[in-house]
């Protein structure tokens, strides 16, 4: 299931939690080997921040003393990367302020961070449409150098960001996209963004992105250098195959991933006529689709040259009121 655990691995780095030495003094035990490993090398790993209370041995210290502790603990130049996962409280998310505000009081000293991931939150401590992140562009401003950053949880946020020069790669996750902050990121300034991934989501928890919404992106204009889109776990993925066929952007991608979506016989069909639009792609993601074996196989002859992944086929379910049936997207709720 999407989300039943957190992140394992992020930019490439094994994730570790971490954990400061009054946690263990507490608790009468003593550190894991990956923990004291990566104190020794903290560029090895993306270092997860989390439940602040629950593993400090002062029940009320707050996100700013966490992030005091892990500053003191961990050579600040050296981190790398950081998974962010407590931003949820008795189940649900009410905005960011103390925990964004603390991470970036102490971001001058963490002048080697490179990619961020704020909300590695599971379905079980938070549902995803219940994460309010609000505005987050402040926090790309106060790390100019990083050059990955990804969120969960997209109901109300903002994020435009007039420039930010270093930043090659943003995943947007939600159970629905507002057409509102597609608007935002396609205007926003990443002359270096080469991947961009956007949960397009269903209607019913704010997924109201259109294609006009993205114009300056599929126009190629936004973003000159970006080479891999993702517009994944998308409810009306057939309307975007003829969309994307007809993109500009299309044509100089490598990567295009329409996983996690609602992909029918009637998009599959879209996608083989249209193919040679997308017989230049090295890899095309069409992982969770509701394709027949049939439109599957005629797919992949149409693009003999591009690695298709057509892995976790499903069926459509009853629908609620009983009349017909339904396509759902990996994560809606």
């Amino acid at each position: 299931m999407v989300f039943s655990h957190h992140l394992s691995e992020f930019a490439g780095l094994p994730v570790v939690r971490y954990r400061s030495a009054a946690a263990f003094e507490s608790a009468s035990s003593v550190p894991p080997p990956e923990l004291l490993a990566a104190l020794a090398d903290p560029g090895s790993v993306a270092w997860r921040l989390d439940d602040v209370n629950e593993q400090e041995s002062d029940s009320d210290i707050s996100p700013l003393g966490y992030y005091r502790r892990f500053a003191e603990a961990v050579d600040q130049d050296r981190v790398a990367a950081i998974v962010l996962g407590d931003v949820c409280n008795a189940f649900v998310s009410e905005g960011n302020s103390d925990l964004a505000e603390s991470l970036v009081e102490v971001a001058p000293r963490l002048s080697g961070l490179r990619s961020l991931f704020y909300g590695d939150v599971t379905f079980d401590e938070c549902e995803l449409s219940w994460i309010q992140h609000e505005d987050m562009s402040f926090l790309l401003s106060a790390f100019p150098q990083l050059t990955e950053f990804a969120v969960r949880g997209t109901g109300v946020l903002s994020l435009h960001v007039p420039r930010h020069d270093s930043l090659r790669r943003l995943t947007l996750q939600g159970g629905g996209l507002p057409g509102e902050l597609a608007r935002e990121v396609a205007s926003s300034g990443y002359p270096e963004l080469e991947h961009l991934e956007l949960w397009l989501g269903v209607p019913e928890y704010g997924g109201d992105t259109s294609p006009g919404d993205l114009a300056p992106v599929l126009g190629g204009e936004a973003f000159p250098r970006l080479r891999s889109l993702g517009l994944c776990n998308a409810q009306d993925v057939d309307g975007w195959i003829t969309v994307l066929a007809e993109a500009p952007l299309t044509r100089r991608l490598h990567t295009l991933d329409l996983s996690r979506g609602t992909l029918t016989d009637e998009g599959g069909r879209a996608l083989a006529e249209a193919s040679p639009a997308f017989a230049h792609l090295d890899r095309l993601n069409l992982r969770h689709h509701f394709l027949s074996e049939e439109m599957g196989r005629r797919i992949r002859e149409a693009l003999p040259g591009v690695e298709i992944d057509l892995s976790e086929p499903r069926e459509p379910r009853a629908a609620p009121s009983g009349d017909g049936v339904r396509y759902y997207t990996a994560v809606s709720e």
